[in-house]
């Protein structure tokens, strides 16, 4: 890392990371997500037109003619994850939807389900030997095997806001109107434990062992459950709605958007409550829109509204600049599984992937 002290080397060329390390290329839209299959060799990123750009990661800087453009959806691609298997995609549209592209040489998706309602988040699991995924269509969410084959639908009282399992995919929980619901996977006709709250709950984020549940909620704060107990866990002061947000690869952290910084609330201890949250550079007059932790190390990547995307360490709070502003609004960002390569796409049409390997 460096740092970003005035007058520091960090500060002299924001875009030297991306130029230097990097590719970056533009999308027919909005740029809806970008993902890293499993196996770490191929990448993808979806957009608002319905189009899948999918790159082998081996080539995908050194040779940019190797990015292909996909029809992924007749219509928007709502949502974008990695598959239930090593290799490849899973995507939900407003063409009702849910398709699974085969990896960087698939020529075309496969379509796992079709149905009368927009497939608006999809998520997955894959252990090495099993893998399921979660799609929420309106106020359900199907629960399938790695094949596709419907395994059971979760019922919900309203339309579902996110959805995402636990770390060993014993658990797969979705957010909706008035708190969220936790299923467990292997369950055949098991019911919901109901964690209740009032007000509308969006993205959702469960903790990697299973200890707690976080929602962003509409009015500008988060909402979490402690799962031992159900003791409630208000997160607030953010000055706009959270769009984003993930635990750190040990539960430790729970780094957020919605704020000029990054704000990371601790959950080690009995979780955040009564203590004050840490907080990582940001960008003045930009809110973080989009924050990922690395898979390996306590690394936060962060993108803002107005282009910027920062790497920083929690420990030493330094900071990397991977890009400056003016590319538009951040709208995706991950990490390959091994941290060795970060992704990222704007509302105005951006792609870029950025190289992290040692070399």
């Amino acid at each position: 890392m460096v740092d970003t002290a005035p007058g520091s080397p960090g500060l002299a060329g924001l875009d030297q990371l991306l130029q230097t390390r990097g590719i970056e290329r533009e999308a027919d839209g909005f740029v809806v997500g970008c993902a890293a299959s499993r196996d770490g060799r191929s990448l993808c990123f979806a957009t608002g037109e319905g189009s899948l750009f999918v790159v082998p990661r081996a080539a995908a800087i050194a040779e940019p003619a190797v990015w292909r453009r996909v029809d992924g959806h007749d219509g928007a691609v709502l949502s974008l994850a990695p598959d239930a298997t090593p290799g490849g995609f899973l995507s939900g549209g407003d063409d009702n939807a849910l398709r699974r592209l085969a990896g960087a040489d698939a020529a075309e998706p496969e379509t796992l389900a079709t149905g009368r309602r927009w497939v608006e988040h999809v998520a997955s699991f894959f252990d090495g030997r099993n893998g399921l995924i979660a799609a929420a269509i309106g106020k359900q969410v199907e629960l399938r095997d790695a094949r596709g084959a419907l395994l059971r639908t979760l019922e919900h009282p309203s339309t579902v806001g996110g959805v995402a399992f636990d770390a060993k995919g014993k658990r797969v929980a979705a957010s909706h109107y008035g708190g969220a619901s936790v299923w467990f996977t292997a369950s055949k006709n098991g019911a919901a434990r109901e964690l209740n709250w009032k007000g509308s709950h969006l993205a959702v984020a469960l903790h990697p062992a299973g200890e707690a549940v976080v929602t962003a909620m509409q009015e500008c704060e988060l909402h979490g459950w402690r799962l031992e107990d159900a003791h409630n866990m208000r997160m607030s002061g953010y000055p706009q709605k959270t769009e984003s947000l993930c635990f750190s690869r040990n539960g430790r952290w729970l780094a957020t958007g919605g704020a000029e910084v990054v704000v990371l609330w601790p959950f080690s201890g009995g979780g955040p409550m009564g203590k004050a949250p840490t907080e990582l550079a940001g960008v003045p007059e930009a809110i973080c829109t989009r924050v990922a932790f690395h898979p390996q190390h306590d690394i936060v990547a962060a993108g803002f509204s107005d282009g910027t995307v920062l790497m920083s360490d929690v420990g030493s709070k330094r900071v990397l600049p991977v890009c400056g502003p003016g590319r538009g609004k951040v709208s995706a960002l991950c990490f390959s599984p091994d941290g060795g390569c970060l992704l990222f796409g704007t509302e105005a049409g951006r792609m870029a992937v950025v190289d992290l390997s040692q070399r």
